[in-house]
């Protein structure tokens, strides 16, 4: 007997249907739905921070408004934005990239999309270590390319070692993702350890992508390393960021990178077949907001500082969770090892789906379970909410697993 078959199993490509949908986005949609329905609701699922847009930088996104400033800009982002994130390099992260070599876009997920479909395609492998981003191997196989995990543990706070990135290069390896700060471990790479990396790479020909988006959100004393600062890997390092999370601005959608410019130019062709030129008056505000007084970032990284000490603190306390403490970004990613496989209200919860599950439904307590990064036994949590809204999370959790 025959079946018919969809129309969406009928037409749709291959890399669509390769293509998983985005956990956290789905996972803060349910929550936002319960939150409608009258559900008191506590997300940790959001990776946006909860302070508004500094004042400043809404200003001058309004008077670009009242200017006029509304219409098609340069390709690939306004002379003046350009400038801005030179010397933002220069300042924050000690590289030196001429305006030619950087690239604006609409957000810092198009800025990824825009390499991944520049530089790979069928037959390619791209490295990416585990946890992380939900968007990367996505992007990777978008581009028609092989996402190759490398796992890491919690032994090795979620890092990648030397020895894990030589044993994943094939003769198929096209480029390695790093992303440090990360999103979802909270994980940054010391420059010894990015130095280690870079050697295994040397020679080698294989692209690196370095996603800084969390650059200016680190504690401790820690400073993040670029590989773009490793002398014989600068020709094969393309430097992602953006504004989003620095300065509470995810909603303006403005990313950039930086890297050689014949990279540079075949990005800036795929994104005048797509999108064209990024917001015009979002890119003012972008002017503002890398230009003006930055002691806000610092205000703003102090109280993320104090929310993951509480966070370390509390969620370390719960038997069953195991945390390592995050050095930069705005997330915790707990262990929930000692869970798996019990039953809390006459649930088993076989994997980090159920118990996001069972947090969310029984406890109203939004989490992204760790199968989205490519680690089943974990659980991320953003520490972007308000001190009372995070004890108020404890809390139920500590009663979910009670």
């Amino acid at each position: 007997m025959s079946t018919s078959l969809s129309p969406a199993d009928k037409y749709l490509t291959k890399r669509v249907k390769s293509m998983q949908e985005s956990q956290t986005m789905r996972i803060s949609a349910l929550a936002n739905s319960m939150k409608a329905d009258g559900a008191d609701v506590v997300s940790l699922s959001a990776g946006e921070p909860d302070f508004p847009t500094p004042d400043f930088v809404n200003q001058a996104g309004i008077a670009a408004i009242s200017a006029g400033f509304t219409r098609y800009t340069a390709n690939s982002g306004i002379l003046e934005l350009k400038q801005a994130i030179a010397a933002k390099f220069r300042r924050d992260n000690g590289l030196e990239f001429p305006v030619n070599q950087i690239m604006v876009s609409n957000g810092g997920k198009q800025t990824l999309a825009n390499t991944f479909l520049a530089l790979c395609q069928e037959g390619d492998e791209v490295i990416v270590p585990a946890p992380y981003w939900v968007s990367f191997p996505e992007m990777v196989r978008l581009a028609g390319a092989t996402p190759v995990t490398v796992e890491t543990t919690i032994e090795n706070n979620y890092k990648m070692t030397p020895e894990l990135l030589l044993a994943a290069i094939t003769p198929a390896t096209k480029m390695l993702v790093l992303n440090s700060p990360s999103n979802p471990s909270g994980a940054v790479y010391s420059e010894s350890e990015v130095r280690a990396l870079m050697e295994v790479l040397e020679g080698r020909e294989i692209f690196v992508l370095s996603d800084e988006m969390y650059d200016m959100i680190v504690y401790g004393g820690v400073r993040p390393f670029s590989p773009a600062r490793v002398e014989a890997m600068k020709d094969w390092t393309i430097v992602s960021n953006g504004v989003s999370k620095t300065y509470a601005m995810t909603g303006w959608r403005i990313g950039y990178i930086a890297g050689p410019k014949w990279i540079i130019d075949a990005c800036d062709k795929i994104q005048s077949q797509t999108t064209s030129n990024p917001n015009a008056m979002a890119q003012k505000a972008a002017v503002a907001a890398l230009t003006g007084d930055q002691s806000i970032v610092e205000e703003r990284r102090v109280e993320f500082e104090k929310r993951r000490d509480f966070m370390y603190r509390e969620l370390n306390s719960i038997p069953g969770i195991e945390a390592t403490l995050p050095e930069g970004a705005f997330y915790i990613f707990p262990s929930i090892r000692g869970v798996i496989g019990k039953t809390f209200g006459g649930r088993v919860m076989n994997d980090s789906a159920d118990v996001a599950e069972y947090l969310l439904k029984e406890h109203f307590v939004a989490t992204v379970p760790g199968d989205a990064f490519g680690a089943p036994e974990n659980l991320r949590l953003s520490y972007a909410a308000s001190l009372t809204s995070l004890q108020e999370a404890v809390n139920r959790i500590r009663k979910a697993f009670s």
